[in-house]
């Protein structure tokens, strides 16, 4: 089961990632993009889900596109979700405490990854293959 603090941990892990609070809710952004959020369901979510409306922290996540967030959604519907607030945007929703910390992890670094810059990118991925990053040409 994750919790708030494993998602803040692995989102601050990455390069230039910070953490903000809009209307009381934690934000992670990289480059003031947005790639991982507190999400609490809505009222419409609510209506929308039914007796599928899940309890728990919410974790939203930006994802490559549409068909990844269908592929998500069809590998385990017990973890992640939907609502039509999102439907054709590029989102998934996360109960956060159905998640394991190895698919959080997963999740995350694909969320930064989608919205960070190239340049940040190629540093973590030269970082994880322990190299050292190529000198900036301006």
């Amino acid at each position: 089961m994750a919790t708030w603090d494993d998602v803040r941990r692995i989102a601050l892990s990455l390069p230039g990632a910070s953490e903000r609070e809009s209307r009381g809710l934690a934000q992670w952004v990289v480059s003031r993009r947005l790639f991982v959020w507190e999400r609490p369901l809505r009222r419409s979510d609510l209506e929308a889900l039914g007796d599928r409306t899940p309890d728990g922290p919410i974790l939203g996540a930006r994802v490559e596109h549409v068909g990844a967030k269908k592929a998500l959604l069809a590998d385990d519907p017990d973890v992640f979700f939907t609502t039509p607030h999102f439907d054709g945007y590029p989102a998934i929703l996360v109960r956060l405490d159905r998640i394991g910390l190895d698919d959080l992890h997963e999740v995350v670094v694909e969320a930064w990854l989608n919205r960070a810059s190239p340049r940040l990118v190629r540093e973590y991925w030269e970082a994880a293959s322990g190299q050292r990053p190529a000198p900036e040409r301006g």
